[in-house]
């Protein structure tokens, strides 16, 4: 399934019903009285969060979304049927924003939470509601309410406990697949992932969900390569794991890339725990391996070399994100 991150789809509530003009009609009863019986509720929208679902692909193609209207009353006063309600499930961590994106309505961050977003409209009563002691017989009766509509636009940002950030093509996947059992497309070239995937991390009886963002590039806070839609993801995340192709020219000067476009962000991302990834190592001699780790030892960061090729040290870096999360 495709991943969509974004989707504007238009909305309606269902209507209210029609009051009914009705009046009792009887052998040997004459003049009967009134009895129009009211008219239904129409259907409500509600937003509801779904955790089995990560991706806003549905409202892609299908974009217009209408909840039931209600049916008309009929007479010996029946009450015409509610419309059924429209639940429209959305990924965790959906955001509702209006047509312009100027507003944020709502967000759903867990699941099985609603937000009723539209009320259907009201039924109208029937004649047999008018009826008084100075009209025994009238002819009045309401139409139903017209039900609520509006054009939203969705954005998820990605719920996960951990992330990996870090330059295209630096290995990030190959990590992912490593500790779950995701399947994030590899290949020795740049931005072979084009949108974030997740997997779930277990270690006996804890978890935690990781996901890798996209490779971010230099001026990516200014929407380069996508910079904005993928930083966008990193937000949520409570842990970074930033990892470094250890093969590059100057792997600290790529660390040093990515932070500056963190910084230059916001959202307070640059302040999140960190964890360095020295990946590759495995294409290192002893010698040169220590000699990157040196350039980073002045960071307050802790620091691994690992291979996700082979999975040296990814236990002991999954364990260390377990022990961070703990104390969260």
């Amino acid at each position: 399934m495709a991943f969509i991150d974004k989707a504007k789809i238009y909305i309606k509530s269902g209507n209210g019903g029609h009051g009914a003009l009705s009046f009792r009609r009887e052998k040997f009863i004459e003049y009967g009285g009134p009895n129009g019986g009211n008219g239904g509720k129409g259907g409500d929208v509600i937003f509801r969060g779904n955790k089995g679902i990560n991706t806003l692909q549905r409202y892609r193609f299908n974009q217009h979304h209408k909840a039931q209207n209600g049916m008309g009353g009929a007479g010996q006063l029946k009450t015409g049927s509610s419309g059924k309600d429209l639940i429209l499930d959305v990924p965790c961590g959906t955001e509702i924003y209006n047509e312009d994106m100027s507003v944020k309505l709502h967000e759903i961050l867990d699941d099985e939470q609603t937000y009723h977003f539209l009320r259907g409209g009201q039924g109208g009563k029937g004649n047999a509601h008018f009826k008084s002691s100075t009209n025994r017989a009238p002819r009045k009766f309401q139409q139903g309410e017209k039900g609520q509509e509006a054009t939203v636009r969705l954005k998820l940002k990605i719920l996960a406990d951990v992330g990996l950030v870090g330059m295209p093509n630096a290995g990030k996947s190959s990590i992912l697949n490593f500790v779950t059992n995701a399947k994030s497309k590899v290949a020795d070239y740049a931005f072979t992932t084009l949108h974030p995937h997740i997997g779930m991390v277990q270690k006996e009886d804890l978890e935690f969900v990781l996901a890798d963002i996209p490779g971010l590039i230099e001026n990516a806070s200014d929407g380069k390569g996508l910079g904005h839609d993928f930083l966008s993801h990193v937000e949520r995340c409570k842990i970074l794991i930033h990892v470094i192709d250890t093969t590059e020219a100057d792997p600290l000067k790529n660390y040093q890339i990515i932070r500056q476009e963190l910084e230059n962000y916001g959202a307070e991302i640059e302040s999140k725990k960190e964890i360095i990834a020295l990946n590759k190592v495995e294409l290192l001699d002893e010698k040169k391996e220590e000699q990157i780790k040196d350039k980073f030892t002045s960071l307050d960061r802790r620091i691994f070399t690992i291979s996700a090729a082979t999975g040296y040290n990814l236990d002991q870096l999954t364990n260390l994100c377990l022990e961070y999360l703990q104390d969260e």
